[in-house]
């Protein structure tokens, strides 16, 4: 073996006994669904901001991020802006969620919407959501390390089986403990090797304006009738970011409203390292990597997803791409994890104990969502193993298109109980069967052409499914008022959604 790959394997072997040896981190009994899956709601700023950051930028940002720019373009840099405005939403909104999870001892989004309108049926709609939008997600970041495990030549699906089974294994038996604690080597090393790519590689090329020199014209700048379209992917990803229950669960395992609000001031650090990584797609356009005989088996096997790995084969010693390529596959490994955990606790929580086993014991539950993590692992793999990786990246995007329906019932549900449950369960049906249509009849890509009369606006689908959810909803929950329909009792109180500062302050 070459030093890469045993740079590789050294800092994959640290992260695995990390991994273990979280079980023993902050112990606390693991046989409770509350400790394995949100780690007992311990987490202060700094570990939440590694976990988070860990969660949300993934191998496939990495990856996927300059792939786009480097085939498209300056439509790629809509990233940037959307992380910026996340931060913002999450700060204001993501307390309340976090009180009153903690007051009921909630541990899915689902929890909270069955509590607020006392409707199973739409738990059961938010649940199934959630887990169908992660499991091309856990499918990616698995697509992730098999570009990784490619570079550094290995061929076949023992490496990727390989990397799965440990993944599987640790977080079997420490939960959440163990993506928080890799997280923190694994941002380490993606700081690491971005400052180095973005310091070496354009000295390499002549300067940074030799780089956008060579880039051609057209991937500069956003090209004509794509302003839309980059305006709304920003504000629909940005939107949907934060329903998507790895995120969720995240921020459930906080240990205060406060630590909440630190973070959100604290993540846009990541947004220049997003700006930073974006524009490598640009080094690999000034490079001519993707042109480069060296280079083409890569790029025939994975396309532009290739051309990260190929930038740090052609300029770093072997060494230090062994670290970059292992900075990528931990990257996938961390929200993978977290992936797993947080669909597993919707299955357990609001599937297996609400309709099988109402009578579980703790320990029960927790046994259940172990298990379930692996078959969600299980089913990722199974996923890329026997599916071309281009079905896996176009269901990816439905993924954005159906999480987003779950905004009405957990978003809004935090401010207002006036939106009837019948008509939240009928805008959710509306939005995702359009949503899935408009992706659909665009060959599954995330750009739908919205005509009005003469005008055509093409846009994130999404957005354009959401505002769908939101009118049916909103006109059917009239409706429902003026017939007086009433739904179920809200099992929470006004009192469960004071942030930390409401209660310094005795303020609602």
């Amino acid at each position: 073996m070459n030093a890469a790959v045993w740079v590789f394997v050294a800092l994959f072997a640290l992260v695995t006994v990390l991994g273990f040896v979280a079980a023993r981190w902050r112990a606390a009994s693991l046989d409770h669904l509350d400790e394995w899956g949100l780690a007992g709601r311990r987490f202060g700023t700094v570990v939440t901001w590694f976990l988070l950051g860990g969660d949300l930028y993934t191998a496939y940002t990495f990856v996927a991020v300059p792939a786009l720019v480097y085939g498209v373009g300056a439509l790629g840099f809509f990233a940037l802006p959307y992380t910026l405005m996340v931060f913002p939403i999450v700060f204001v909104v993501f307390p309340r969620l976090w009180s009153v999870a903690r007051r009921h001892g909630f541990v899915t989004g689902s929890d909270f919407v069955r509590a607020r309108y006392g409707s199973p049926t739409l738990a059961l709609l938010v649940a199934l959501t959630g887990i169908l939008a992660t499991l091309p997600y856990v499918a990616l970041q698995l697509v992730g390390i098999e570009v990784v495990i490619g570079a550094l030549g290995f061929s076949g699906d023992l490496p990727l089986i390989v990397a799965f089974t440990i993944l599987a294994a640790y977080t079997y038996t420490s939960g959440l403990r163990a993506p928080a604690l890799i997280a923190i080597v694994k941002d380490l090393l993606i700081y690491i090797t971005v400052i180095a790519a973005v310091v070496v590689i354009p000295a390499h090329l002549g300067g940074y304006a030799q780089v956008f020199a060579a880039v051609p014209p057209q991937h500069l700048l956003l090209q004509p009738g794509q302003g839309a379209a980059f305006a709304t992917l920003a504000l629909g990803s940005a939107l949907a970011l934060f329903l998507y229950p790895h995120a969720i669960t995240g921020i459930l395992s906080a240990n205060s409203g406060r630590t909440i609000k630190r973070n959100m001031a604290l993540l846009p650090a990541y947004s220049l390292v997003l700006a930073l990584i974006a524009a490598l797609g640009y080094m690999a356009l000034a490079s001519g990597v993707g042109t480069d005989p060296a280079y083409a088996a890569g790029f025939a096997q994975y396309g532009p997803n290739y051309a990260v790995p190929a930038l740090f084969l052609r300029w770093f010693p072997p060494w230090f791409v062994g670290v970059a390529l292992a900075a990528i596959a931990i990257g996938a490994l961390v929200p993978a994890a977290i992936m797993s955990i947080a669909a597993a606790n919707l299955y357990t929580r609001n599937i297996y104990r609400e309709y099988f086993r109402p009578d579980c014991t703790p320990a029960q539950e927790a046994q259940v969502a172990k298990l379930a993590s692996l078959v969600v692992k299980l089913g990722a793999l199974a996923f890329v193993l026997l599916l071309p990786q281009k079905y896996a990246i176009q269901l990816q995007l439905l993924g954005g298109i159906w999480i987003i329906q779950t905004l009405p019932a957990v978003i809004i549900g935090l401010y207002t109980r006036r939106l009837h449950h019948g008509a939240l369960i009928a805008g959710w049906a509306v939005g995702m069967a359009g949503g899935t249509w408009m992706a659909a009849s665009q060959h599954f890509k995330a750009i739908y052409p919205l005509h009005l009369g003469d005008f055509t606006i093409p846009g994130y689908a999404a957005l354009y499914a959401l505002l769908l959810n939101l009118a049916v909803t909103v006109a059917l929950s009239l409706l429902a008022q003026a017939l007086g329909w009433r739904g179920a009792a809200d099992q929470t109180d006004p009192a469960d959604y004071e942030t930390d500062e409401d209660v310094a302050t005795g303020s609602a």
